[in-house]
């Protein structure tokens, strides 16, 4: 008897058994078989993944105050956890919401984007088909006030996008709204303006998004604003002391940043756009991308992906907002 398949067969059938009781440790192996994890998401941002191989996503809905964060396991089912973020459709048909999510050692942070809020919740506890939790029942810590106050932007703005932990175990989260990354420190939550990021030229801001740190540095991902200008946008590099400075050039749209095993960035490209007034504006379709510190793209065809995670080795997930996808892809 071939024992090394029929213990393969007995897991699988014991993962398909157990449906929402899913065990620990067992979604990441159907999930390896899986080259879109799920397609079942509504307008996801961002994505953190669990040692246990589950994915944390945030969601900003619809526009009708449906944003919600979710679990996707490895059978590709999606889990509602938190209901109820703010949800806002603006008059270009944008939806915006809720910023990136972050786990860590049984914590999830999540951001407000535009709410300016900080979000921090144990789910170590949390079960596969436990009931959702409306978002009002959450603590959270108002992080947008403080940003406003230090008049950062022109107009002065703030939306609380991505965020990492940086050397010294302070939270570091890059605000697109107010091009600036703030310090949230790790001791008694103090915040600071860590850095600020100057405009790509007197027209376009440069709208920091995804932020890793490399061992030495952090490196921030810039989409540029309007026009969306192609080669406009940057990887920064800052450095432990809050030094700002190119570290590559001639990207466009770029949404998130991740690092490869060897510690080379890998970003996503939200989208090709075009500006044709009246009847050709915008994002265009397909146009998404995965570029490495090169600029070549290692996957081409997207629709506006938003995320990047490396999960083992050289493998990848790769979250687009626009179809509501989690693919799983090797480089």
């Amino acid at each position: 008897m071939n024992y090394k398949r029929y213990l393969l067969s007995a897991t699988l059938l014991l993962i398909l058994a157990t449906g929402c009781n899913d065990i620990d440790g067992l979604d990441g192996l159907l999930a390896s078989q899986r080259p879109i994890l799920t397609d079942d998401l509504v307008n996801p941002i961002g994505m953190s993944v669990a040692p246990n191989g589950r994915v944390w996503v945030s969601e900003t809905g619809t526009g009708g105050n449906d944003g919600r964060v979710s679990v996707v396991a490895g059978t590709g089912q999606v889990y509602p956890v938190f209901t109820g973020f703010q949800s806002d459709l603006r008059p270009d048909g944008e939806v915006t919401g809720i910023g990136h999510v972050l786990y860590r050692d049984g914590i999830l942070y999540i951001l407000g984007g535009y709410s300016g809020k900080l979000y921090r919740v144990d789910v170590s506890a949390y079960r596969l088909g436990d009931p959702a939790r409306p978002a009002s029942s959450l603590t959270s810590e108002d992080i947008g006030s403080y940003v406003l106050s230090q008049n950062l932007s022109d107009p002065i703005d703030s939306n609380l996008y991505n965020m990492t932990f940086g050397p010294d175990g302070s939270l570091y989260i890059t605000d697109a709204g107010a091009n600036a990354i703030i310090r949230r420190d790790k001791d008694n939550g103090t915040l600071s303006v860590f850095a600020r990021f100057p405009n790509i030229n007197p027209q376009t801001q440069p709208v920091p998004t995804g932020i890793v740190h490399d061992g030495s540095r952090f490196l921030v991902s810039l989409l540029t604003g309007f026009p969306f200008t192609t080669g406009a946008a940057k990887i920064m590099q800052v450095s432990n002391s809050g030094v700002v400075s190119d570290y590559r050039t001639g990207f466009t749209t770029l949404t998130d940043i991740a690092l490869s095993a060897n510690k080379a960035p890998v970003v996503t490209q939200l989208a090709e756009f075009v500006f044709q007034p009246p009847t050709n504006v915008g994002f265009q379709p397909k146009t998404g991308a995965v570029r490495n510190e090169a600029g070549t793209v290692l996957l081409g065809g997207l629709e506006r992906p938003t995320d990047i995670e490396r999960i083992s080795g050289s493998t990848y997930y790769v979250l687009s907002n626009g179809d509501g996808t989690i693919r799983r892809v090797t480089f």
